[in-house]
């Protein structure tokens, strides 16, 4: 029954949207556009029926469905996500409680939870990873400075960028969080700057520590195995790209304080921030979705809206900048997925199954999805401290002139 019922509601969903969703017995239902092949619908659906948030994406893991011959994945999935929060009929929204599932305990973004979170999906490999990246290994949304442009390149000008948002330079003390595989550092130690750099990846900061070592920049750079949490000092400048992702909204205000409390006088942050409408962000934030379950346990992206609110409350911290790229994260995803499927051969032979060649599939081609379709978007971000805004300068004021800032 419930199976049934998940059908009806299915079907009505595929009709509002431009695709072509065509059933084994050769039914076909949606609008006509990329399609989509449904292999097991009685599997498929009761999936769906007893995880709704879950379901589809554990459908497409199993095989239950997939993209028609000669349909991308990754176009597949846009017209849902542009279309997500109209999809689901509006009498069935007020059972959402009752079917959301909550973020089991143990993903919880504690000193101990948030290492293992890490863990989970950056200790997998650093072969997979290599297999998919750049040469220069940088595992966030490059930007582009014309279409066609070579991702490492791309890769290195989201980089200099974001340094120089920071203001990095010869003699700055900059303490980087997250430092991903080294790139960042190895290129703010080249400026001259003297870099402080953390993960709670013990396989990244391996390989981080040897590129450091390899570039012969050890007496400017110091990578260690640390919560945000537990670093004193201060410093000039802080860069954080894609890593508040994986705070959770609980310990928003513990990593902002941090932050403020790490800043040094006159000094500035900058983070790269993958970011959703508030309201959005608002009606998930206390729910448990695929992407959590498979790919980044204890993960939450936040509004801009959520980020200014943490700063007024917990900070003396304001956004004085924000640069939105949302449709080069697009970009970046299709290149990581198309490098992904030429390397599946190099992948499996690390040890991964097929499964996890569909759910890695799924995870890129849904995150291109979001960024194509304006669901997700993601931005550069300078933080400094109240006082150093100008004049009559007001945090509305500012933000409301930003790039972007009126798709909040």
């Amino acid at each position: 029954m419930r199976a049934r019922i998940a059908r009806l509601i299915v079907d009505r969903m595929l009709d509002q949207v431009p695709v072509r969703a065509v059933y084994p017995d050769g039914t076909v239902r949606g609008r006509g556009g990329p399609e989509l092949r449904i292999v097991r619908p009685d599997a498929m659906f009761e999936r769906i029926a007893r995880s709704p948030k879950i379901g589809l994406g554990e459908a497409y893991q199993a095989g239950d469905w997939t993209a028609g011959e000669g349909t991308d994945l990754g176009e597949l999935l846009t017209p849902f996500a542009a279309r997500v929060a109209q999809l689901v009929p509006r009498p069935l929204l007020k059972f959402r409680r009752l079917v959301d599932e909550r973020m089991p305990r143990r993903q919880r973004n504690t000193p101990t939870g948030a290492r293992s979170n890490i863990s989970a999906h950056y200790d997998l490999s650093n072969a997979l990873f290599a297999a998919f990246l750049d040469p220069g290994m940088t595992y966030s949304s490059a930007l582009f400075e014309y279409a066609g442009q070579d991702l490492e390149e791309a890769q290195r000008h989201k980089v200099e960028r974001i340094l120089d948002q920071a203001g990095v330079g010869a003699g700055t003390r900059l303490l980087e969080i997250g430092i991903g595989w080294g790139a960042l550092a190895i290129t703010a130690a080249r400026r001259g700057a003297q870099v402080t750099g953390i993960t709670l990846s013990t396989e990244q900061l391996q390989l981080a520590q040897k590129r450091v070592a390899d570039a012969g920049l050890t007496n400017r750079v110091d990578l260690r195995l640390q919560d945000y949490r537990a670093v004193t000092g201060s410093y000039d400048a802080i860069v954080s790209v894609e890593m508040i992702e994986a705070v959770g909204a609980e310990y928003w205000p513990e990593y902002f304080r941090a932050l403020d409390r790490l800043l040094a006088p006159g000094g500035s942050v900058a983070l790269q921030a993958i970011l959703m409408d508030h309201e959005r962000m608002l009606a998930t934030r206390n729910s448990y979705g695929w992407i959590q379950k498979y790919i980044f346990p204890g993960g939450l992206i936040p509004s801009r809206t959520a980020i200014d609110e943490t700063l007024a409350h917990y900070t003396g911290l304001v956004v004085e900048d924000d640069h939105r790229f949302g449709a080069d994260y697009a970009e970046t995803l299709r290149r990581w997925r198309r490098n992904f499927d030429t390397n599946w051969p190099a992948i499996r032979a690390e040890g991964f199954d097929e499964t996890f060649r569909r759910t890695w599939e799924f995870y890129l081609a849904y995150s291109e999805a979001g960024f194509a379709s304006g669901y997700l978007d993601v931005g550069q971000l300078r933080l400094i401290a109240k006082d150093q805004l100008s004049g009559s300068e007001n945090i509305e004021s500012t933000t409301r002139s930003l790039p972007g800032a009126s798709a909040r």
